[in-house]
């Protein structure tokens, strides 16, 4: 007798505990974990050499060059060559060079295929490297999942779909395993954005999270051998926390309202220019690269402070901007929020990267600015900025909740309030706010 009340033509639920004693998803486990190590050291080499190629660009070479000082005007030059070198990538080699981060942060339409992936790398290595305005996860994600998926597609030419899922989800996860500063805040971030949930999420989260913190040690293993470097964030300098208050929950509000307003300018920016990109990809994408350069070269003029804050994601510049945040007057702050928030809009039209880190910049930014109010504490004021922006641009709520607390270590436990208010005030206006239909411009 057949169940009356199964729908004709459901499919039938997921045994998770049959699933995972199957012998296929046992191998699945073996698989991610040895998966992991190749993919960690292939994303942890990507860094370093987006490193190097902005320490030598930025730094070494015009120091050498004009005897230790570096001329306001020397990010031009740079971000132009970005412009026509990404553009050349994204016309003539296959695929799109990865998901056009004006879109919004996406890890749908399944992993990149293999002929896409040096697309995806060259085009990101240009924008990180050479001062574009985004950040380095997206790229990794798209690398690390298409990794996964070839992987499979080598071993097994008839693997079914939810192999190819479960290991472009564990080289995913993989690649990003330490850059947010541990590896369950990368995962998380995928998860949601993915909407990953019920028994699907039990059976992809669980290599996944295997590949991330073989991921992780890796990580950690190549810097104590290299010592270049972890690339993960991480604050030198962690405002004290302070237990929250009335008039700091009060102010909770207002920065999430002035995240999402600031965050819906960014992305109206970078949408509403990409029908210009897309007419005429080469000569617009190189006019944009130097309008990049220009905020930089503006905001060194105005304030005498280094281009480098307005240039690259602000990951590295992050931990700097919070330990030094008393050394930053309101005029500047506002003027490097407004800047860094022009660089970005106009990256996010045309270069590929990541939203995550030029976001959380430009809110912790926004939250030192208005840390002066009566009753709002730095610690308060930095985790609201970062959350209400962070929401603002990647629609995650949950994710910009743990990037904005978790950044700030055993500190950030105290302004889980205040975070939670300026989180779901930006949520609820972005989603109020008109936003220019993404749908009918071009995919690239």
């Amino acid at each position: 007798m057949t169940d009356a009340a199964a729908p004709i033509g459901a499919t039938a639920p997921i045994d998770v505990a049959r699933t995972v004693r199957s012998r296929s998803y046992l191998s699945a486990l073996v698989l991610a974990a040895l998966l992991g190590i190749p993919v960690s050291a292939i994303a942890y080499g990507f860094l370093a050499l987006v490193s190097v190629v902005q320490k030598y660009l930025f730094t070494d070479l015009p120091s050498n060059l004009f005897d230790g000082s570096r001329p306001a005007w020397w990010p031009l030059p740079w971000l132009m060559l970005c412009g026509l070198l990404v553009a050349l990538t994204i016309r003539h080699l296959p695929g799109t060079a990865g998901h056009s981060p004006a879109l919004g942060f996406s890890t749908g339409g399944g992993p990149a295929t293999g002929r896409d992936l040096p697309g995806i790398v060259i085009a990101a290595l240009l924008t990180l490297g050479l001062g574009a305005v985004l950040g380095p996860e997206a790229p990794l994600i798209a690398i690390g999942g298409g990794l996964g998926a070839l992987t499979v597609h080598l071993a097994k030419r008839d693997a079914p779909p939810m192999a190819a899922t479960m290991m472009a989800s564990a080289g995913s996860f993989a690649a990003v395993s330490t850059l947010l500063g541990s590896p369950l805040l990368g995962a998380f971030l995928i998860m949601e954005a993915a909407g990953i949930a019920g028994a699907t999420l039990s059976l992809v989260a669980l290599p996944g999270l295997l590949a991330s913190g073989i991921g992780a040690l890796v990580f950690v293993g190549l810097d104590a051998w290299t010592g270049l470097g972890t690339f993960s964030l991480a604050l030198t300098t962690v405002p004290p926390g302070v237990q929250p208050t009335l008039a700091s929950l009060l102010w909770s509000i207002p920065v999430g309202v002035a995240g999402a307003l600031l965050g819906w300018g960014v992305r109206r920016l970078g949408l509403s220019l990409r029908p210009y990109v897309h007419r005429k990809r080469v000569a617009v994408t190189v006019g944009l690269g130097l309008v990049v350069g220009l905020c930089a070269t503006g905001y060194q003029l105005a304030t005498g402070r280094p281009f480098d804050e307005v240039l690259f994601s602000g990951q590295s510049a992050l931990p700097g901007l919070v330990a030094g945040a008393a050394g930053y007057s309101v005029w500047v702050l506002v003027l490097l929020g407004l800047l860094k928030a022009v660089a970005y809009g106009v990256s996010l039209s045309a270069f590929r990267g990541g939203p995550v880190f030029p976001a959380m910049f430009t809110g912790a930014v926004l939250g030192i600015a208005v840390s002066g109010l009566p009753g709002m504490e730095l610690a308060a004021a930095i985790g609201t900025g970062i959350g209400a922006m962070c929401c603002a641009m990647l629609r995650l709520p949950l994710t910009s909740v743990l990037l904005a607390t978790l950044l700030m270590g055993t500190d950030g436990l105290t302004v889980i309030p205040q975070v939670v208010v300026a989180v779901v005030v930006s949520f609820v206006v972005t989603a109020v706010l008109p936003v220019p239909d993404a749908q009918r411009k071009p995919p690239g």
